[in-house]
């Protein structure tokens, strides 16, 4: 896909998130065959909310993890559309940063969850080794009000807790 003339990234809808960042990112980054977000990710991907909710998630460790949470956060809210503001990719082609809105709501109580985003992604063999997603939480902490979501643990992970590698954690 590519913009014409007048169209700006900002004009550009998605319905999921995963045709947001196969846009973004593109397949000669992310695997043809990867057609779904969790798809995209390596088996040990790490997926962080640098500024989670009060008594929210902090970090989700591995593929099964995030596949547990997703659904919790489907069932919670109705995401309307998502917009692409840009994305920059670095030039070794291993990182990108990806800034997108989305507008929505919760499923039960209706209250708007229209969220502004900047996600920092780590690539790994044409799959998301780690995602950062920076966020305002008090946006879902307003949508979401009492959801099991709010309060959980802070580390969800499915993978053993053995010192992280260097390559894809600090």
């Amino acid at each position: 896909m590519t913009l014409t003339e007048n169209e700006s990234p900002q004009e550009r809808a998605f319905d999921s998130l995963s045709g947001l960042l196969r846009y973004a990112l593109g397949d000669d980054l992310i695997s043809p065959d990867a057609e779904t977000l969790v798809d995209m990710m390596t088996d040990d991907i790490v997926f962080e909310f640098p500024f989670p909710m009060p008594n929210g998630i902090q970090r989700i460790e591995g593929k099964t993890a995030l596949e547990d949470y997703l659904p919790k956060v489907g069932a919670a809210l109705t995401i309307e559309t998502l917009a692409l503001t840009r994305a920059l990719i670095s030039t070794d082609r291993t990182t990108a940063t990806v800034e997108f809105s989305c507008k929505g709501c919760n499923k039960t109580s209706h209250a708007r969850y229209d969220q502004n985003y900047v996600s920092v992604i780590d690539l790994r063999d044409g799959r998301i080794s780690r995602y950062r997603d920076y966020w305002n939480p008090l946006i879902a902490l307003a949508a979401l009000g009492d959801s099991e979501l709010v309060d959980s643990s802070p580390v969800v992970s499915s993978v053993d807790q053995s010192p992280p590698h260097s390559h894809n954690r600090p």
